[in-house]
């Protein structure tokens, strides 16, 4: 196709209406129908990427091969595209102008005064136009974080108006809006998408397709009622009601046609029909499971599930690959005790401790690597997980009694793990870790990493400052803790096992982030697959 397309998805009366799924539907749908096609996030905080924010603030920090710390949408995009995405993928605010500041300071502006228009929204457009001139996508999908009349979105939905006027036909806007059901008057309510779009009309922007979330159907009328009201054709206004799962999604946005109504008016062939038989038969499996299992995720910020998102998801796509039901018992590591920790685990099939960094929670999560240890319940660490589990056995089993990680406690006797070489003297937080795709060498052939991946080289993306320290490997691996894979480039140690256990993996990377629903993870469906046998 010789010119790009790009569809605007922006959101009106609340925030969390589901404005990535219905990005990622969309995309799904047309990808389906043949079209190259890429999603991206354009998120209108200040900070320059989320790698800095507290969880309970943006849910889970996600990372893309490149090693972009970005917003967890793009977890959603790779998981119903089954296609990597990059830093081209998330544009922040703070990335913006950071980057017009920095042309301002080389002179580039010529001595112009530098202002929100033209100088942000064009660097704003020259992010958004990227994907489509240098990577070449049929169709890019971008996302417009907050909600229409957000002061901090205001950039970007002025740059949606001049795309829209310079591109013609080659632009269209999608809003997705509330039509709330209030039980008092037994009535579905159109007036908050009406002010919505109005606001957004106030911005100079037409929307061209109206996406209503519900949780009743809409009949015809009250469609009809929102097509005139809101200066949209009715084959244009979908509902999007509210499902069970979000891999639902595209299917409910196939029943509404929302992909032929998006190709008609941007002119654009429709192609072959969706076909959709192995997003169904994941379905399928997912809804009529042959077993059911509860895992249990330990970890400090489990108030809010989206701080562990891609995990969550990881398991449901695993669970779907093993015909079983995964229910997930989320439990704080502040909570646990040495005392408790049997009640606190009682009836979990197997264990995950989440990654994550500080020393708050840290002792809960050793004792329960110690109490999954000495029940050979099967167990997954990842990340600081895996470490959690190295300085666990450190303790209990090689009598290391003040074994730590200095990450926790700088004086530590027996530093088992360490601060990487790499990472000394960097006092900056802010995107310094070591981020992206590492290879990893599986070692041993006998191991359950080697049975779960069937290869011997693996690319993994990672997020951390701390690794294990190989001064105490030859102790460790003596004791019964193996190092199964590493790093060939630096002999880090990435993976961890006690083969003499059913399934006791510890991990250093995030298998979490490259799980999609039509690839899960082998390493999630190695762990579900021995939880279902515990």
């Amino acid at each position: 196709m010789s010119e790009t397309r790009y569809i605007f998805v922006t959101g009106g009366v609340t925030s969390s209406l589901g404005k990535g799924i219905l990005a990622s539907s969309l995309a799904k749908l047309l990808q389906a129908r043949g079209y190259s096609v890429t999603i991206q996030k354009l998120d209108p905080y200040i900070n320059v990427d989320p790698g800095t924010l507290n969880p309970y603030e943006h849910g889970e920090c996600y990372v893309t091969n490149d090693g972009a710390e970005t917003d967890l949408d793009l977890g959603h995009y790779e998981r119903f595209l089954n296609v990597p995405t990059s830093q081209a993928n998330n544009v922040t605010t703070g990335r913006i102008y950071q980057s017009v500041i920095n042309k301002e300071r080389r002179g580039d502006y010529l001595g112009k005064t530098v202002q929100i228009i033209p100088h942000i929204t064009d660097e704003i457009k020259r992010k958004i136009k990227f994907l489509g001139t240098k990577q070449k996508y049929d169709i890019v999908v971008t996302e417009i974080g907050g909600t229409v009349g957000d002061i901090e979105s205001l950039p970007y939905i002025e740059t949606v108006r001049q795309l829209k006027w310079e591109l013609g036909n080659r632009a269209l806007v999608i809003h997705l809006t509330l039509v709330p059901y209030l039980a008092a008057s037994g009535e579905l309510k159109t007036k908050p998408t009406q002010h919505s779009v109005k606001a957004l009309l106030e911005a100079g922007v037409q929307p061209d397709v109206l996406v209503l979330r519900t949780e009743r159907d809409l009949d015809i009328s009250l469609r009809r009622k929102v097509a005139l009201f809101c200066n949209v054709e009715l084959d244009a206004v979908v509902q999007s009601i509210d499902v069970k799962t979000i891999y639902e999604v595209p299917n409910k946005m196939k029943e509404e046609k929302l992909d032929t109504t998006v190709l008609r008016k941007m002119g654009l062939p429709l192609k072959d029909e969706p076909e959709l038989k192995a997003w169904n038969e994941f379905l399928d499996r997912l809804k009529n499971p042959k077993w059911e299992i509860e895992i249990g995720l330990v970890g400090k910020y489990v108030e809010l599930a989206d701080s562990y998102k891609s995990i969550c998801e990881a398991l449901i796509h695993a669970g779907s690959e093993n015909c079983c039901r995964v229910k997930l018992r989320m439990i704080h590591s502040e909570s646990i005790t040495a005392e408790n920790v049997d009640k606190k685990l009682e009836g979990l099939k197997g264990i995950i401790i989440a990654p994550g960094f500080g020393h708050r929670g840290i002792e809960g999560k050793i004792e329960t690597a110690r109490y999954v240890r000495e029940n050979n319940i099967p167990f997954f660490g990842i990340c600081l997980g895996m470490q959690i589990a190295v300085i666990e056995f450190a303790r209990n089993v090689l009598h290391m009694a003040d074994a730590d990680s200095t990450e926790m406690n700088e004086k530590t006797s027996f530093p088992v793990i360490d601060l990487m070489e790499e990472q000394k003297g960097i006092t900056e937080k802010g995107g310094t870790m070591r981020l992206g795709s590492y290879k990893c060498k599986i070692i041993d052939k006998k191991s359950n990493i080697y049975k779960a991946y069937e290869k011997t080289e693996v690319k993994e993306r990672h997020r951390h400052r701390y690794e294990f320290n190989d001064q105490y490997l030859a102790e460790f691996e003596e004791a019964g803790m193996k190092a199964v894979g590493l790093n060939p480039d630096t002999n880090l140690v990435e993976v961890i096992e006690i083969p003499s256990l059913k399934w006791f993996v510890g991990v250093q990377f995030h298998p979490e982030y490259s799980s999609t629903v039509l690839t899960p993870h082998p390493l999630f469906v190695a762990f579900v697959k021995a939880s279902i046998g515990a």
